[in-house]
């Protein structure tokens, strides 16, 4: 007994949980709901017809005895009475009244029913008390008859027929409730199971095969054609799938980039401390020539250093937590346009610092500075002539934009450009420092964007939190 009640109750958790077992749950529960609406109306009509018969009975029993003049033999007469389905009837005209007693007088009356008017409501009540309390009470039904020169019939009758017929056919209404809610059931919880709910496994169980293994593109959801919003669910998580998917390749290909980088650090820092231990030696040479190369020899070996140093660190997400202090921004900004200059070699580079004097940031300094070098050497390497910087408010941030005079951010790169070791700007370029500002600006609640650009400038805009 004990095992048995426990499969139930796991059964019912497994219907009670699933989208299915609720639906079932539900479907039953508006079924029986709309039988309970088909059955409470069906009782009270059915009372009232049943009542009707009686009177019709009663009507036709003792429709003989009203004509006047006709004398009818003792037992035609009680025969007649018989079919009257009353005890007692009296019919009312309007100068008399006329007795008919069938059956034994009742000494007293339970319930007075008129059905001269339609009662919708009360019909229902009286059906309802006739199959819960009834069956051994007295009704008088009154009622209208079409008898010439009467002008309404009354039976005493007991309840019990009454009651007999209500039960035999409350049975047929809800066997035949049944039938038809059940029908009608089926058939709508086949209808949302096979267009919702299957449908819904279907995804649900693509969600976790891609889950237990989101590198297998095998498991990426195929979408049917359905235009419907099942149909839509379907292509954006194949989408979503599709792109995870190629994310997650990318990152096990750096990773891959990374591992063996890393192996070779040791190998490339000897080579270029070598290369630069011969360098060295040849600045300190007399040869006019050397003296000539030896510059731009120590600047490619500088690069190559710097390099490898910033793809090292970016594979290993050395970047520590913004330390926060409060800062003049145009200060800043100042001080890396000289260090951008320095980088510019020979060629000269203006800039024009709009941003007020007294806006003050909540930031990291170094962090903050290192972008606005990336950004303004950037600028420099794409030939550009004037960098103009700018800081606006926008709601509860600022919004910095530095505009330069270049050639403009290639069409080819827009939608990657922030990737790592994607570069605009030039083509020795590692790619990593727009990658790394917007690392360093979402760290700090912002973030860094590319704005506007063309064949006559670029625009990148920064946002982050400030403070006047």
């Amino acid at each position: 007994m004990q095992i048995g009640m426990g499969r139930l109750l796991g059964v019912w958790g497994l219907v009670a949980h699933s989208l299915s077992g609720r639906l079932l749950l539900l479907t039953i529960l508006y079924v029986l709901a709309s039988g309970a609406l088909i059955f409470l109306p069906a009782m009270g009509i059915e009372e009232r017809d049943v009542l009707g018969r009686h009177i019709l009975s009663a009507e036709l029993s003792i429709l003989p005895f009203t004509t006047p003049g006709q004398d009818w033999p003792d037992e035609l007469r009680t025969n007649l009475l018989k079919h009257a389905n009353a005890d007692e009837v009296l019919l009312r005209r309007q100068y008399q009244r006329d007795y008919f007693q069938i059956g034994a007088p009742h000494a007293r009356i339970d319930i007075t029913i008129d059905l001269h008017r339609e009662q919708f409501w009360r019909d229902i009540s009286n059906a309802l008390d006739c199959l819960i309390n009834g069956g051994n009470r007295t009704l008088h039904v009154i009622a209208p008859t079409r008898i010439k020169d009467a002008s309404s019939i009354s039976i005493i009758l007991s309840e019990a027929p009454i009651r007999t017929a209500l039960i035999t056919y409350a049975r047929r209404v809800l066997a035949a409730a049944a039938f038809i809610s059940g029908l009608t059931g089926a058939l709508v919880f086949l209808s949302l199971y096979y267009f919702a709910v299957r449908p819904m496994r279907r995804i649900t169980g693509a969600i976790n095969a891609f889950h237990d293994n989101p590198e297998d593109a095998s498991r990426i959801l195929v979408a049917g054609p359905r235009a419907d919003e099942i149909g839509q669910a379907e292509r954006e998580l194949a989408a979503m799938q599709k792109d995870l998917n190629g994310l997650l390749r990318q990152k096990e290909r750096l990773a891959a980039v990374g591992t063996a980088v890393a192996r070779i650090q040791h190998d490339l820092r000897n080579i270029l401390a070598n290369a630069q231990l011969i360098s060295d030696r040849m600045a300190a040479s007399a040869d006019p020539d050397v003296q000539r190369q030896a510059p731009r020899l120590m600047a490619s070996l500088d690069r190559a250093i710097q390099l490898a140093s910033s793809i090292l660190k970016y594979g290993r997400s050395e970047e520590q937590v913004p330390v926060r202090t409060q800062f003049a921004l145009r200060a800043l900004f100042d001080d890396a346009a000289g260090a951008a200059r320095q980088g510019c070699g020979e060629r000269e580079i203006a800039f024009d610092n709009r941003i007020d004097e007294a806006l003050m940031v909540d930031a990291d300094r170094d962090q903050l500075f290192r972008v606005a070098l990336n950004l303004l050497r950037n600028a420099c390497e794409a030939g550009a002539g004037t960098v103009t910087v700018s800081a606006a408010r926008a709601g509860a941030k600022w919004a910095v934009d530095l505009a330069d005079d270049g050639g403009g951010v290639p069409e080819k790169v827009y939608d990657k450009l922030f990737q790592p070791f994607v570069s605009a700007a030039r083509p020795g370029g590692s790619g990593l420092g727009l990658s790394i500002a917007r690392d360093l600006m979402r760290a700090h609640g912002g973030d860094v964007a590319l704005f506007s650009t063309s064949p006559e400038g670029t625009v990148f805009r920064l946002t982050l939190p400030g403070s006047e």
